[in-house]
């Protein structure tokens, strides 16, 4: 049975979300890509036990990460019974609904009949009595926004989640379903956008928003899908991401300015006396609006590796003006 290691809360510094009374880790585990049934299951959990070892306490799923869609859950929900269930109170698990999972007119966006469902079946996937939070993942073009706001604001009544937040809301969007919840009695607590080095839209009025309102903020793909990595600095290597036909990081995302940018950010990277990956991770952490930063992992020595970002997110005034002059 596994039991943690004693050492793991003084490991991982821990940041209020927004204006709420919760911590999260400031680099959380994502399992977006590499938790589904096409990969090996004692391999889960080496990497979910070793991330709670290091005091990451925020364990990020989607209904539909895979693949196929909803094995991810399905996977978690086995490790739990396996012994990390036993410390249910100390660690964070969020989902969220809105993409497509079934199929006919109630199978995806943002209706109470989709979300009440998502969350019902995301439940029964993982065997948990509720999530901590429980995100809307993604605005729906059709959907009235105090629809889509009421429903995340009764599955916190029904029990089914401690907190809600949003995906991919747009800085407007998100203002509005951000008062439109707090009308409700249920506080927005966090956003997850894509949010990297190589992606700053963020910037452009989402982050001013988030601040206002007292809602945190969780920023994935920070590493931009590896480029940001050392992965891609000569080119695109047999079976990486971008070498794969289905994956997210097409062939053509890996430019030469791109890769040019991410050698000479690799060169101060290592002045910093950090990989290319620690720094791009670092560097949305010296931003205390930043709550959190996802990561998703292949390995336990590349979980380790990660991690290390937390040690150094200080940037000089020099490395700040050399960065802005690579982008």
């Amino acid at each position: 049975m596994y039991t943690p290691e004693n050492s793991r809360y003084e490991k991982m510094p821990y940041r209020r979300c927004g204006k709420s009374g919760l911590l999260l880790p400031a680099i959380s585990l994502g399992l977006w890509h590499n938790f589904g049934r096409v990969d090996r299951f004692e391999h889960f959990i080496e990497i979910i036990h070793a991330t709670f070892d290091s005091g990451v306490t925020h364990f990020d799923l989607a209904d539909n990460y895979g693949p196929p869609p909803g094995s991810a859950e399905e996977n978690f929900g086995k490790i739990l019974k396996q012994g990390l269930g036993r410390y249910r109170d100390e660690w964070i698990v969020s989902t969220k609904a809105g993409h497509e999972m079934w199929p006919g007119p109630y199978g995806d966006w943002g209706s109470r009949k989709h979300l009440l469902a998502g969350i019902n079946q995301s439940l029964r996937r993982m065997g948990l009595e509720y999530v901590d939070i429980f995100y809307s993942h993604r605005p729906d073009p059709h959907t009235p926004l105090e629809e889509t706001a009421s429903a995340l604001s009764d599955i916190v009544r029904q029990g089914k989640a401690l907190y809600v937040g949003l995906s991919k809301y747009p800085a407007g969007q998100a203002q509005q379903m951000i008062r439109l919840l707090r009308e409700a009695g249920t506080p927005c607590l966090i956003q997850q956008e894509r949010y990297s080095l190589f992606d700053r839209h963020v910037e452009e009025g989402l982050l001013e928003v988030l601040q206002q309102e007292g809602v945190g903020l969780i920023a994935f793909s920070p590493l931009a899908q590896g480029l940001l990595t050392d992965r891609y600095l000569n080119g695109i290597p047999a079976g990486s991401r971008a070498a794969r036909p289905t994956g997210f990081l097409k062939q053509e995302q890996v430019t030469e300015e791109q890769t040019g940018k991410a050698r000479r950010l690799n060169e101060l990277a290592a002045r910093r006396g950090q990989t290319l990956a620690q720094m791009a991770l670092s560097w949305l952490l010296k931003d205390e609006r930043v709550t959190s930063v996802l990561i998703g992992t292949s390995s336990v020595n590349q979980l380790k590796d990660n991690l290390k970002a937390v040690e150094n997110i200080a940037f000089s005034e020099q490395e700040e003006a050399e960065i802005k002059q690579i982008l």
